[in-house]
């Protein structure tokens, strides 16, 4: 058995190919994220990985859309989002396959952009 504290993680993630982790691995990354009103992301995406955002509790506003509780956003490599905290949230997010390096600022050359 292993055992650690989300708070000893790096920004909420906890599996992947990184450390700390609690389960290394290149198949997926994988965080609980914990954000007060006003936080905000800029705008990135992934050229690899597909991003899945699972909205556990609160309000955000990704890619130009209102998100709440029980919502899941499946982001595709290349696609584009921004991240504004409206009020306290908590998400869980899993990224798919765990690369290094992936997260680039901006929108992906020739990407269309949302509104």
């Amino acid at each position: 058995m292993k055992h650690a504290k989300l708070q000893d993680m790096v920004k909420g993630w906890f599996v992947g190919d990184f450390n700390p982790t609690v389960m290394q691995s290149t198949a997926c990354e994988v965080a609980v994220k914990h954000y007060k009103a006003g936080d905000h992301e800029e705008t990135h995406h992934h050229r690899v990985a597909t991003e899945i955002t699972l909205i556990v509790s609160g309000h955000v506003c990704m890619m130009g859309q209102e998100w709440r509780d029980g919502d899941i956003i499946v982001i595709e490599p290349g696609e584009a989002t921004d991240f504004q905290v409206l009020q306290d949230t908590v998400t869980v997010v899993v990224k798919l396959p765990s690369a290094k390096d992936d997260k680039f600022i901006g929108v992906a050359p020739g990407a269309a952009v949302y509104s």
